[in-house]
């Protein structure tokens, strides 16, 4: 999903709407050797680099970073120096782990769907200091009951998501990159997309888009980040020792 949002950014600024702001978007991610369409993302991640990297009408307002095998090192690096912290696991995948709460404590504001560890995060914070977007759990388990979600339908009727998708596979994209990974990549999305990466992707990108215009008011988004700092004692772990120890394992 957020390659797509790249290549949705590459677009506007392409034509012209520039962000106030520079935009750095940073990925810390590794595959295991077997997990193929892990290993295609990175890859069309890293292409996304290149191209951007080397476009002067568009490098000075975005820039990809990506963390190879990313670790505690890297973390005790990036997790202070953010502003967003994106969550965006399929609503019921629950997908978040303890990275979110890390970043709240370190004053990113969240940006993700309503899932996991995100629930219990708006819920201290309030509407005003998270960005959440897409289908909620019920939702989503409610199309898996179904079998009722189609990539393909979404790619054959939204032009908007059609060019994004099409992009994977684009000239640009083939002179820096792998053409059988990228073409994988892009069937993935179009015939399967198991997680649904289509069904939330324009109110990804229009949540996003405000995340950026709020970011411009200063004294506003350093409220968010304080709020949020301030909030994160629930997940303390001394908290949640104590809780594991009183509903389950009832030690003495």
């Amino acid at each position: 999903m957020n390659v797509l949002y790249i290549i949705h950014k590459y677009f506007e600024i392409k034509k012209g709407n520039k962000p106030k702001t520079p935009i750095t978007m940073i990925f810390g991610a590794k595959a295991a050797p077997a997990y193929t369409i892990a290993k295609d993302i990175i890859h069309a991640i890293l292409c996304l680099s290149e191209v951007i990297r080397s476009d002067a009408d568009v490098s000075p307002y975005l820039n990809v970073v990506m963390l190879e095998n990313y670790n505690v090192t890297y973390a005790e690096k990036v997790i202070p120096a953010a502003d967003i912290s994106e969550q965006i696991s399929l609503a019921s995948k629950e997908a978040s782990g303890t990275g979110n709460m890390k970043f709240m404590l370190n004053g990113a504001v969240t940006l993700g769907t309503e899932d996991g560890a995100n629930v219990e995060i708006h819920q201290f914070v309030g509407d005003d200091n998270i960005y959440i977007f897409g289908e909620s759990s019920e939702q989503v388990i409610r199309h898996y009951e179904k079998e009722d979600y189609s990539s393909e339908k979404f790619y054959d009727e939204d032009e908007e998501i059609a060019k994004m998708v099409d992009f994977l596979i684009s000239k640009e994209m083939f002179a820096v990159g792998n053409k059988k990974s990228l073409i994988r990549l892009y069937m993935e999305i179009v015939t399967k997309d198991w997680f649904m990466t289509l069904l939330d992707i324009k109110d990804y990108i229009r949540v996003k888009e405000q995340v950026f215009a709020d970011y411009e008011d200063r004294q506003g988004w350093a409220k968010k980040m304080l709020v949020n700092i301030g909030k994160a004692g629930f997940f303390s772990s001394d908290r949640t020792i104590a809780q594991y120890n009183d509903d389950i394992w009832k030690l003495k």
